[in-house]
């Protein structure tokens, strides 16, 4: 079972949740009606395909495993199961959070536990 989640997250996005002590989530996350988060395996083509030069994003890791019945997975890009949490995201499941900068390359340069999950 996956124990951490992560979320690709706008920072001024990310710091009005920190003051609001809950993050309700980015806009298409409202849109849809869950907070859509990635697996390690899976961020960097999230990046990639959602987040494509943009700056001042951070990484959020979260812990998937109190979120109960709220978390589901669910199958998306190429029939992989991603996971979806039908519920605001309380602060305090927070794990770490970390800036997502882009590279010289353009792309972003990940957290060293993104790149060394299993």
């Amino acid at each position: 079972m996956v124990k951490t989640i992560y979320k690709i997250v706008p920072r001024e996005l990310w710091q009005e949740a920190r003051a609001a002590g809950v993050f309700r989530g980015a806009p298409i996350d409202l849109k849809d009606g869950y907070i859509h988060f990635s697996t390690a395996t899976q961020a960097v083509e999230t990046a990639r395909l959602y987040f494509a030069g943009e700056e001042d994003l951070l990484m959020v890791a979260v812990d998937a495993t109190v979120f109960g019945d709220s978390l589901k997975w669910e199958p998306s890009r190429g029939g992989d199961l991603f996971p979806h949490l039908f519920a605001d995201l309380p602060l305090n499941a927070v794990l770490w959070e970390k800036p997502l900068p882009l590279g010289a390359d353009g792309t972003h340069a990940f957290p060293v536990e993104i790149l060394e999950a299993p």
